[in-house]
């Protein structure tokens, strides 16, 4: 398994935190929230690791160069255009192997999830994605049906919904995107021309017609610490 961290976001919701430094180094129980995510990956097995840049690349890419990695750390440098979550791991193909699966991680999630079990499930079903979901409330959910295929998405605010099974999109199971993911290499073939577009709008066209399932988690902790009530909650859990 190799791994990709997206850590080039702009941090904007963490505002003071952030005005001089990246989200990724933004610290929890003394560490930088990427080097949570570094050695959370590493010790899943990740044979490299890439990390997305943009906002305060440089001081990103200073962290990383600092420190002596169990694994290959690798730079995919989107300082002249922040390309969003499908076209930043497309930027990347080049730095991965097309031989293992890519898990793909928010550097602002931490957890308790083991990920060894999450890549296992996904080689069992033999899927091109896997996305970790779980209940929890929020505005934006995928659907799945009863064998744990995405069907489709809504945003309970607007009311929006985009559907790639109507036969089972009514009462399908709402789950919340943890922010963590497996892909494998082929999606690169699936993916649009242009350079900047959302990896949900990949899974929701392939889901029409390839195997993309959920992984339904229920570990006892999950947190997005890009939220600044959250990222307080971390603290004080990992003081």
């Amino acid at each position: 398994m190799q791994a990709m961290i997206f850590a080039a976001g702009l941090g904007t919701r963490l505002k003071d935190e952030t005005t001089n430094k990246p989200k990724a180094l933004v610290e929890v129980g003394g560490k930088p929230l990427l080097q949570h995510a570094i050695e959370k990956l590493s010790a899943a097995g990740a044979t490299r690791i890439v990390v997305n840049v943009h906002h305060f690349a440089q001081q990103v890419m200073d962290f990383v160069k600092s420190k002596d990695w169990d694994v290959p750390v690798l730079i995919s440098d989107e300082s002249n255009k922040l390309l969003e979550t499908g076209g930043g791991l497309k930027f990347a193909a080049h730095l991965f192997s097309k031989e293992e699966p890519i898990l793909i991680y928010n550097v602002d999630i931490l957890g308790n999830i083991n990920l060894k079990d999450v890549l296992a499930e996904h080689d069992r079903s033999n899927s091109i994605a896997t996305l970790v979901v779980r209940q929890r409330e929020t505005q934006r959910y995928f659907k799945f049906d009863s064998e744990q295929n995405l069907v489709g998405w809504m945003n309970k605010k607007t009311g929006e919904t985009k559907i790639s099974n109507p036969d089972n999109f009514q009462g399908a199971t709402e789950m919340a995107f943890s922010g963590i993911h497996i892909v494998e290499p082929e999606i690169f073939d699936f993916m649009p021309l242009e350079d900047r577009f959302s990896i949900v709008q990949v899974y929701l066209e392939l889901a029409k017609t390839k195997n993309i399932k959920g992984y339904f988690d229920n570990s006892e902790l999950w947190m997005d610490v890009g939220k600044p009530a959250q990222l307080e909650e971390a603290r004080e859990l990992f003081r």
